[in-house]
Parts: structure tokens; C-alpha cells; sequence
């Protein structure tokens, strides 16, 4: 596995997982959670900072008036203010970010306390937030270029421009590859997927018995 500098030096062994939009990584976080890892998912941790007395609700609001309605931040009213506004989504990114990195940071003492063995962090901007920082090592689901356009594009109110404006916030999936300690391919059935995320379990298992034996 590559050096990190790790942030958590006792149980559980932490896992990144990521991969650009449309590659798989929901799938595969389910799968894990099949497998019997906690997963700490950064989506829903964001949902729920912008839903019903968020802890973001009240910093987003105050950054794009009009915006929340009771005590909630509309969704769509926010993409619609900083979609194609690299200042306002970077000003949205300065809120989010760091209130994203506390809750995850929350889930993993909880899962030291309870002695966890593992635990995964499910971070679609992983590496371009420094969350690998966070980990011991990094999964990267991938899938060819023509499968992750079909599955974003059967999205609902997804069109080419908005996947297009999306790929540019991301870092390439290449660039992820290369900084991944396991790479997950996606293309085939959610078996195939399942299958590496078997193996990649059963060495990290392997790997924190010998660490803690």
C-alpha cells in the first residue's frame, strides 16, 4: 500500500473509495456494506448538512440568500446559482468541504471506539480534497469511457453540458488510477465488482490481524 500520512493510528484500518461520476462507486459502497464494512458515505453526509436543521443550512444560506425554505437548502435552487459559476461553486466548496471532513472524521473515532476492523469512506472528491489523508488506502472504481456517458446520461435532468461541467471539477479518471493502491473495474456485472472488492477485503483483513496481532 502507498505511505499516507495517517490521521487515525489505531483500528480500524480505513479505506478510501472513489471514482469519477458515473463509474460505479454507489454500486460498489453498497457491495461493501454487503460484505460487512461500515461505510461512511460523503453524499448522504452533505444531504444531510443541507436538510432539515443541517449544520450547513444557516452558513449556505447566508453565502446564497434565498436559497433555504423551512429551515432547509433547496437543492436545485443551489445548483442553479453556482452551476457555471467557478466562484460562487468554489465559495459552496468552502462551506461544505470542511463540514463533509468532520463528519467523517466523527465516523471513524466512532468506529475506533467500537474496534472496528475496517472502515470505508465513501468520497466521490477524494483526492481532490486531500481525503486520502484520512486513509490507508485508496480504491478507485473505474468503467470504460462509453459506459460511464450511458449510465450518467440515463440520469434524470442529466444532459452532456452538466456531465461535461462535472468531469471538469474531477480529477481524471487516469490520473486516479495511478494514485489508487486497488483498482476496481465496474464495466462487467455487479458479480465481477463484487468479486474484487472480496479479494481487496480479505487482504486488508490479513493486513490489520498482522498489524494488531
Amino acid at each position: 500500500m502507498k505511505g499516507r500520512r495517517r490521521l487515525f493510528r489505531a483500528p480500524p484500518l480505513v479505506l478510501g473509495l472513489t471514482g469519477s461520476i458515473g463509474m460505479g462507486k454507489s454500486t460498489a459502497g453498497r457491495l461493501l456494506r454487503r460484505l460487512g464494512l461500515p461505510v461512511h458515505d460523503a453524499d448522504e453526509a452533505v444531504h444531510a448538512l443541507l436538510g432539515p436543521g443541517g449544520a450547513a443550512v444557516a452558513a449556505v444560506e447566508a453565502a446564497f440568500p434565498g436559497v433555504a425554505i423551512n429551515g432547509a437548502i433547496d437543492r436545485r435552487k443551489l445548483g442553479a446559482r453556482v452551476f457555471g459559476d467557478a466562484a460562487a461553486l468554489r465559495r459552496l466548496e468552502g462551506i461544505l468541504h470542511p463540514a463533509a471532513r468532520a463528519t467523517a472524521t466523527q465516523f471513524l473515532r466512532q468506529q475506533a471506539q467500537c474496534r472496528q476492523p475496517l472502515a470505508v469512506l465513501d468520497i466521490p472528491l477524494l483526492f481532490e480534497t486531500g481525503g486520502e489523508r484520512l486513509c490507508h488506502a485508496v480504491v478507485v472504481v473505474t468503467a470504460p469511457a462509453f459506459v460511464q456517458r450511458a449510465r450518467v446520461l440515463a440520469r434524470p435532468d442529466m444532459s452532456v453540458a452538466r456531465l461535461q461541467a462535472i468531469q471538469a471539477r474531477q480529477m481524471p479518471d487516469r490520473e486516479k488510477r495511478r494514485l489508487a493502491d486497488f483498482i476496481v473495474r465496474t464495466g462487467l456485472d455487479k458479480r465481477h465488482t463484487l468479486r474484487q472488492l472480496a479479494a481487496i477485503v480479505r487482504l486488508l483483513r490479513q493486513t490489520r490481524r498482522r498489524r494488531y496481532a
